[in-house]
């Protein structure tokens, strides 16, 4: 399906950086690139060459086999010398290192997301047989702690849409002028969020166009591109429509603006100024816990799982490609469940 103008200027901007990356690695890097566009996003392509551009920087600055080398020179030649060893180094340089005079340091989360991007180079060139083996294969990635998962409860979603529909609740008087402005987008936006379970970046990209009131429903783009249709409640429609009559008012948009949600400025929203809306309110709300958009995601798909009780039915709505993504995530609430039951079984009758 043809991508909407959002998503194609997003992926531009991806794919222009990752170009100005690739012209500072090695030439086969090139090919690699290539290799994966059919398979990857732009995004992911991005973050491969900004993990590469690290890995080879460690290579000719850290490993003595490889420091009579600049980056660009490195040749698959050289790649072919490397051990399973140079790569536990590495691993542990990421730990914390400096890199055009700023410290970076890395969790176990994006030491595994670096060594993915060094993992898939590799295993791309000895599928080619263009490498003898695939050393990569041999090393242990670091051990990710299970994360809580942290969501808002019934009374909380509750609390987060009332503040929303009445910022003088949780807000200052100045703060109140500031957001009667957007009280109605605001209320949009949660309602959205929390009432289907799409991405932030799935929001933002949203168009006019793309809402259906006569089926509630909206179409979204998915990462990778591809389009879905999804639905919303009679409620969330509600709130939608008298965004909607508000924005038609609102003189300064222009014409040729399709985006659904608009900033102050009267242009389409970013993912960064999304991200901020629902700190602002969330914080505000429930100040012990770090709500984030994808927080309001996951309140979503464990409502639906607690309301269906059918997995499946959570991964296709939430988008997810492994039904397994969706089981670690939200199956864990079956721990409600036994928690229930606990008091079930009596061991002594009253």
């Amino acid at each position: 399906m043809v991508e909407t103008s959002y998503f194609k200027q997003r992926n531009y901007k991806n794919d222009s950086k990752t170009k100005e990356i690739l012209s500072l690695l090695p030439v086969f890097c090139d090919e690699f690139f290539i290799g994966i566009e059919g398979q990857t996003s732009s995004l992911t392509r991005l973050n491969y060459a900004q993990d590469l551009k690290i890995f080879f920087h460690f290579l000719t600055t850290e490993i003595i086999d490889f420091s009579d080398k600049t980056v660009k020179d490195l040749t698959l030649c050289d790649l072919s010398k490397l051990t399973s060893t140079h790569l536990e180094i590495f691993m542990n340089y990421l730990t914390g290192f400096y890199l055009n005079d700023k410290f970076f340091s890395n969790t176990a989360t994006t030491k595994c997301r670096k060594i993915s991007a060094i993992r898939s180079l590799l295993k791309y060139f000895y599928k080619k047989d263009k490498l003898s083996q695939n050393i990569s294969a041999k090393i242990n990635t670091p051990k990710i702690k299970e994360k809580e998962i942290i969501r808002l409860e019934v009374d909380e979603v509750v609390k987060l849409l009332d503040s929303a529909d009445d910022p003088a609740k949780i807000f200052s008087k100045m703060q109140k002028a500031f957001n009667k402005v957007t009280r109605k987008r605001d209320l949009a936006i949660f309602s959205l969020l929390l009432g289907t379970g799409i991405r932030v970046s799935e929001c933002v990209g949203l168009n006019i166009e793309d809402v259906d009131f006569k089926t509630n429903g909206f179409k979204i783009t998915r990462k990778g591109g591809s389009q879905t249709v999804l639905y919303f409640s009679n409620e969330v429609a509600d709130s939608l429509r008298e965004y909607l009559e508000e924005r038609k008012k609102n003189n300064k948009v222009s014409e040729n603006e399709k985006a659904l949600f608009l900033s102050l400025q009267n242009k389409r929203m970013c993912v960064r100024t999304m991200e901020k809306l629902v700190k602002k309110y969330s914080t505000a709300c429930f100040p012990l816990k770090h709500i984030t958009p994808h927080k309001l995601r996951s309140t979503f798909g464990t409502n639906l799982y607690r309301e269906t009780g059918d997995i499946y039915i959570v991964a296709d709505v939430l988008g997810h490609r492994d039904v397994n993504t969706t089981k670690k995530h939200y199956a864990a609430i079956s721990d409600d469940s036994r928690r229930n039951v606990a008091n079930v079984i009596k061991l002594r009758k009253d």
